[in-house]
């Protein structure tokens, strides 16, 4: 599961690229996949590299980052340079911003914010929410998500399993903090210990709903359903 922006880096001077770099490992919301010195090897190895953003420089020997971003497609931008006079044209090309350098901490990361916010508006199907985890913040979208009950460890922590099979913990969350970032129509709280995905109900009895969640046995498990959450549950199963 995709928890951060996979970004790429390029900037054709070594010293501004580290210093990138070292900005963007300090953004929690970012993960560094690449950084390049040359804007035609990104090109050449994009095809195999998996991210969502590009952090470019504009001016570059050869080909320059307004280029680069013409033949990315799909992929958001965020533009860095010394030149404000690039910043009609970084805009022209539905950037998602433009940086003058030095890059800013607190300037990167309202860019990262923007980012953000497109994916959350143009990918309904991949809403997610920020969360903190035992690892730090996390983006967690909810379509990947199928069952979180409290942790064994400390109940005030939340283990979150979701479709590939992986468990993420969430830091000192209560249910009901969860339950509102969580799409209602698509999750509900069946008793104390549980919240699952409706997408993992394969069906159910008066109190008890077979998932197709998988025990360690490899048998579905079978969760309890609680007289208090039987309502809500039954209204969302005939959604």
């Amino acid at each position: 599961m995709n928890t951060k922006l996979k970004c790429l880096l390029l900037d054709d001077e070594l010293p501004g690229l580290t210093y990138l770099k070292m900005m963007c490992e300090q953004i929690p919301e970012l993960e560094v996949v690449k950084a390049f010195d040359n804007p035609e090897k990104l090109l050449a190895e994009m095809k195999n590299l998996d991210f969502d953003l590009v952090i470019t420089d504009i001016e570059m020997p050869g080909m320059d980052g307004l280029s680069v971003a013409n033949l990315l497609k799909d992929k958001m931008v965020i533009f860095t340079t010394a030149y404000k006079e690039y910043a009609v044209d970084a805009f022209d090309i539905e950037a998602i911003d433009y940086i003058t350098k030095p890059v800013k901490k607190d300037r990167l990361q309202k860019a990262v914010t923007k980012a953000l916010e497109k994916i959350n508006k143009k990918t309904s199907t991949k809403k997610f929410a920020q969360l903190n985890t035992d690892k730090g913040k996390a983006l967690l979208f909810f379509d990947q998500i199928i069952h979180i009950q409290p942790s064994e460890s400390d109940s005030r922590d939340k283990e979150v399993l979701m479709k590939d099979g992986n468990s993420i913990l969430l830091k000192n969350i209560t249910f009901a903090k969860l339950l509102s970032e969580l799409p209602k129509a698509d999750f509900c709280r069946i008793n104390k210990k549980d919240i699952i995905a409706m997408s993992a109900v394969k069906f159910f009895a008066h109190d008890e709903i077979t998932t197709t969640i998988l025990d360690k046995s490899g048998k579905n498990l079978v969760l309890f359903l609680s007289d208090i959450y039987r309502s809500d549950f039954l209204c969302k199963i005939n959604l």
